[in-house]
């Protein structure tokens, strides 16, 4: 079984990621969605954040250029790059959404250096907006960012675009795409609802 499909059954048995067809979820942005994603649940579950880890640790050792340091975004991205900053003892930072209102008003904590190489670490791309404020933050302190990789997204056309428009690499270890191909194989879902899901995902 591929580590994707894998990992995707992995979010669901753990409520990480659940889909609701008939009662839809409301996100912070207000959106009405079948969806809903919660993937600071893996830390609970050491199997599970080893398999992250592992499937990180894969996409960093396949890149053309390697990263200097691991970048976490806050919150959720945090323990997730710490992990991988472990495995590939690299140094590790992380970056506030804004920065701090007090001390020295940091946004980016942990060392960065001119010209370092950084891979930035999420736990999920909706829109990418979060994702790509926190790699630009990096390059505005010099940094190389390499590439942005999450655990999933939801396969939203504003996330490959703004993506696109900032020129920043993504990845990420399964997917929206890959999710509902599991719950058909598994049974979880027909494919009338199957159909239903992809047009709410496209329509965004």
């Amino acid at each position: 079984m591929a580590l994707k499909d894998e990992l995707a059954r992995d979010l669901l048995e753990i409520k990480a990621v659940q889909i609701n067809a008939e009662n839809y979820f409301t996100w912070t942005s207000g959106i009405k969605s079948p969806i809903y994603c919660d993937n600071r649940l893996t830390m609970s579950h050491p199997d599970i954040r080893k398999k992250i880890s592992e499937a990180f640790a894969e996409k960093a050792a396949a890149m053309e250029e390697k990263p200097d340091v691991i970048a976490g975004c806050a919150t959720a991205g945090i323990p997730h790059a710490a992990w991988l900053a472990d495995r590939l003892n690299l140094p590790m930072v992380y970056v506030r959404s804004k920065p701090k209102e007090h001390g020295k008003g940091n946004q980016i904590e942990g060392e960065i250096k001119q010209g370092q190489k950084v891979l930035v670490i999420e736990d999920l791309i909706s829109t990418g907006g979060s994702s790509i404020d926190s790699a630009k933050a990096l390059q505005a302190e010099g940094a190389d960012v390499l590439s942005v990789l999450a655990i999933f997204t939801y396969g939203l056309k504003k996330a490959s675009r703004q993506f696109d428009e900032a020129n920043i690499p993504f990845e990420t270890i399964t997917n929206f795409d890959e999710l509902v191909e599991v719950l058909v194989d598994d049974d979880k879902l027909n494919i009338d609802a199957k159909a239903e899901l992809l047009d709410w995902r496209n329509s965004l």
